[in-house]
């Protein structure tokens, strides 16, 4: 018994001194290195309802970030952008809420918009796990509404949303990069 113990153990350890001598896959490596738009969450708590989003940061870096197509901005007016970088942007909630209005059941979400001058056309889709906008199925579309674009105080270096302290049933959803402001409406129930 104590042989087969002892085999089993020089077994093992040849096995793990294999594993480690083999050179990592390239992808693998790739998804260690800290991306340049990190992922990250906004989140409230309104009563027993909770509101998460998880959606990646790219940042200015120099760069326009609204404009035309000529003018070679990262994000042209009238073309559906995911909220961010990366995979598409999701949102969960936990409770039915009223979005800029209009109702919205518990579940979670992908969240898009099309940006323009003025307005921000925001498109919930009940598709998930989607890289970017590319392949979004309009098919799929649960709810659209425009919002005002407004100017911030200050420049945002990175895309954020961050929510607004909850008074009582509602809170907004404040969307901010560069100098731009999309304030967004919820209320709870």
């Amino acid at each position: 018994m104590r042989l087969v113990f002892f085999f089993l153990l020089v077994l093992s350890a040849l096995a793990t001194q294999t594993a480690l001598a083999q050179k990592p896959d390239s992808n693998y490596i790739k998804a260690l290195a800290p991306r340049p738009s990190p992922m990250s969450v906004a989140k409230t708590t309104i009563g027993d309802a909770y509101i998460k989003i998880v959606y990646s940061r790219p940042f200015k870096k120099g760069r326009l970030i609204f404009g035309t197509k000529e003018e070679k901005a990262l994000v042209p007016y009238g073309e559906v952008w995911r909220l961010g970088a990366n995979e598409a942007t999701e949102i969960t909630l936990t409770k039915d809420i009223t979005i800029a209005g209009k109702p919205l059941k518990a579940g979670t979400y992908s969240m898009f918009a099309i940006p323009q001058k003025d307005k921000f056309t925001v498109i919930i889709n009940s598709e998930l796990g989607l890289w970017g906008q590319f392949r979004m199925d309009e098919k799929k579309e649960v709810l659209r509404f425009d919002v005002p674009v407004g100017q911030t105080e200050g420049e945002f270096e990175a895309f954020t949303m961050m929510f607004k302290k909850p008074e009582g049933t509602t809170t907004e959803l404040m969307l901010v990069w560069d100098m731009m402001k999309v304030v967004i409406p919820i209320k709870v129930g």
